[in-house]
């Protein structure tokens, strides 16, 4: 006898026994899946000063004036804060009855009950130790600047409150305002000022630039997944303002990013305006796709066409600044 995956009916047969691990090494890779990974350190490498640093800090980098554990701790803080966050959405989602059997998305290790709630528990509070010990160094680094500790408990606040607490941001309409600022301003603002000591103007280009690329991942996913959102009462903005939202939002987040990368001409940053423009041509492409294919499990393709298109967007940008550097 077993359970059919589609029909969710019994089919007859043997009984076979299935033994799940609590929580095997495969389970726990699995939930921090490659893609977030990506994304958390898009817009952490974009703002390391031998990226990003146009000012003295450049020629004296490699010299030891910066030191290299502001890059590290930096690091480890932005990856456990995105794995505290990921463990945190899947089990609050499960929870809340937005993780069903018949979900649209890729499966979830907490839904599919190869991590135990004791387990996952227990997960979440072993990875915001560790980021909080990653935190803790980078406040020691920067001289105990103690407005840093601000910016560092709002990441963990909001880790949690993206799917938790009594006002979750992802239920309200907030998930992609949340995505731009910290997955864009923040690490791209604040990785630049740990090892410059400053901000630009053109930091907060870049950042905003980096946050909307990234969203564009919530973006098609909420797309897909508006209906069964609308059923557990998960207000996205597509649930809110209509499949048309998602559509055209997608296709304006990625173009707005370039448009924003463009405004680097009138600072003399050619690279940097010019080659992630090859973006944009596979982000229209993989919005036509989603257009065309419209609703359903084959958005999926489009969503790992997206996290590859966040990639390319990084790594031009990011040898964009730097060819800038080399060539002024």
């Amino acid at each position: 006898m077993k359970i059919s995956k589609w029909a969710y009916s019994i089919e007859e047969g043997p009984i076979e026994p299935v033994y799940v691990y609590e929580a095997p090494v495969r389970f726990w890779h699995w939930a921090q899946c490659a893609a977030f990974f990506m994304l958390v350190i898009t817009g952490f490498l974009i703002g390391w000063p031998p990226i990003a640093n146009y000012a003295t800090t450049w020629d004296t980098y490699f010299f030891g004036n910066i030191i290299l554990l502001h890059l590290v701790c930096g690091m480890l803080f932005a990856v456990l804060m995105q794995c505290t966050a990921n463990l945190v959405n899947d089990l609050c989602d499960f929870l809340k009855g937005a993780d069903r059997p018949d979900r649209l998305g890729p499966d979830r290790a907490f839904a599919k009950g190869y991590i135990t709630l004791r387990a996952m528990k227990s997960g979440i509070a072993a990875f915001t130790l560790a980021a909080c010990a990653a935190g803790a160094g980078l406040l020691a680094l920067s001289g105990w600047n103690w407005w840093l500790l601000l910016v560092g408990a709002s990441c963990i606040v909001f880790a949690y409150f993206y799917t938790a607490g009594p006002w979750p941001l992802a239920y309200h309409g907030m998930g992609d305002i949340a995505v731009i600022l910290f997955f864009g301003l923040i690490p791209v603002g604040f990785t630049y000022y740990l090892q410059c000591g400053g901000w630009s103007g053109e930091t907060a280009v870049v950042g905003l630039a980096c946050g909307m690329v990234i969203d564009t991942m919530l973006m098609i996913n909420n797309f897909r997944d508006r209906e069964e959102d609308r059923r557990c009462n998960k207000r996205t903005i597509v649930v809110c303002l209509g499949a048309a939202a998602g559509r055209w939002g997608y296709l304006a987040l990625g173009t707005g990013a370039i448009l924003l990368c463009l405004s680097l001409l009138a600072e003399g940053r050619i690279a940097a305006a010019l080659l992630p423009l090859p973006y944009l041509a596979v982000h229209i492409a993989t919005w036509r796709k989603m257009v065309r294919i419209d609703h359903g499990e084959e958005l999926n393709v489009c969503l790992g066409e997206t996290a590859r298109n966040i990639l390319l967007f990084g790594a031009l940008l990011t040898a964009g600044i730097l060819l800038d550097k080399i060539l002024c």
